[in-house]
């Protein structure tokens, strides 16, 4: 299975229209970030304070599907996925009652915190890698065969 976030929709989630203001759905994304890395044993503390090393992200993009409104019960599932010995790509599918509401993607780059220069990814972020991403493997080859 992917990694997945429950989340509810709170009021100061939304704009004027009553909907999720766009900029709060990568908000929530990064919330199911810091909840996986926290689950496979990642002190969240070490990873954002003063770190030796930091994951600035450097691109990102949002698909908007649906609406998404004050009190619907969100299930985020988060694929991330290594892109270069320095780089690592988040996938993020959120859902409304099993409807796909929006797609995310953060890509982040591994850099020295100090120097600011681009690194290898540390061995911590390349498990948490590969754990999330067997899980995600699993579950697609489970739906694929589901399908058929």
């Amino acid at each position: 299975m992917p990694f997945t976030y429950n989340r509810t929709v709170r009021f100061q989630d939304t704009d004027a229209a009553g909907v999720v203001y766009f900029a709060n759905v990568l908000s929530i994304c990064h919330e199911a970030y810091e909840e996986s890395l926290e689950v496979s044993s990642i002190n969240l503390k070490d990873f954002f304070i003063n770190p030796s090393v930091a994951f600035p992200i450097v691109h990102t993009s949002v698909d908007f599907l649906r609406p998404m409104f004050v009190g619907d019960k969100l299930l985020i599932s988060l694929i991330p996925q290594k892109i270069g010995v320095e780089k690592f790509e988040i996938t993020y599918e959120i859902t409304v009652s099993d409807v796909v509401v929006a797609k995310a993607i953060t890509r982040h780059v591994c850099i020295d915190a100090s120097s600011r220069i681009k690194q290898e990814l540390p061995d911590d972020i390349i498990q948490w890698l590969e754990t999330n991403r067997r899980g995600a493997e699993g579950a697609e080859r489970r739906k694929l065969r589901e399908v058929m």
